[in-house]
């Protein structure tokens, strides 16, 4: 099942994908419930307070009114906005749609790497074997790249190994001290280095200031770690950090 389209109106007693789709989405707008696939009384319930928050009739079946007021927050996220005035420009759009994401608290749910918004921004994919930072950073580049009605300037990954790779092939990849001496653009990509060709994370730039630089990244928390649970904006230094400039 596409997790944006619902298939039928579900109700109690119901069970199996999609009502664990409708778990996550309940979870994730502040009404906890058991995510096990089972449309019991506590979903029923949560359902209900969900309706009425929303200003809906609240009878505790999920139809299609409820599950679109369910799922707002990424119809919000991919939002076009390459047609407001000014909107031209790449990095500014770049950004833009980062901020479009960072406003609609995307994060895990269910366990790690799970819930919507790590399938949407992984193809489908969730668990433990897929760390989503990259596929954050690449569903923004691929949605200003669409907008703008351009091509990305390499190859989209998942593997943040294979994004240094690529960029460096295309000419692209940018050392920590050739980042610093030579002026750091918003819009930039940044990779954290663990080893000569080793990099285990990857963000997007917003603002180079004092010696230091804004980013707006997935999978990360407020130690800044890999395996964190949402998207954050961060405040980063440049050590140990190698970066995908272009200027299209």
């Amino acid at each position: 099942m596409n997790d944006l389209i619902l298939d039928k109106r579900y109700r109690l007693g119901d069970r199996g994908r999609t009502v664990r789709v409708i778990q996550e989405w309940l979870c994730l707008h502040g009404f906890l419930v058991t995510i096990d696939g089972e449309f019991g009384p506590a979903t029923r319930r949560a359902v209900r307070l969900f309706q009425q928050a929303e200003g809906l009739s609240a009878d505790g079946e999920v139809e299609n009114s409820t599950y679109a007021r369910l799922l707002r927050p990424l119809v919000n996220a991919m939002r076009d906005i390459s047609v407001v005035p000014g909107m031209t420009n790449f990095s500014m759009l770049l950004i833009a749609y980062a901020q479009q994401h960072l406003s609609q608290r995307p994060r895990e749910v269910g366990g790690q790497n799970q819930g919507p918004w790590v399938r949407f921004y992984m193809d489908g994919n969730e668990g433990n074997a897929w760390p989503w930072c990259a596929g954050f950073a690449m569903t923004i580049l691929k949605q200003t790249c669409r907008s703008l009605g351009i091509v990305p300037p390499f190859e989209p990954s998942f593997s943040c190994d294979k994004l240094a790779g690529r960029a460096d092939r295309a000419g692209l990849l940018v050392s920590e001290l050739e980042a610093q001496a030579g002026g750091l653009p918003a819009g930039s990509l940044f990779l954290v280095r663990k080893s000569g060709a080793d990099w285990v994370h990857v963000g997007i730039v917003t603002q180079v200031v004092e010696g230091a630089f804004d980013t707006i990244e997935g999978n990360t928390n407020d130690e800044g770690i890999r395996e964190g649970y949402e998207v954050c904006a961060r405040t980063r230094g440049f050590k140990d950090k190698d970066f995908i400039v272009w200027r299209p």
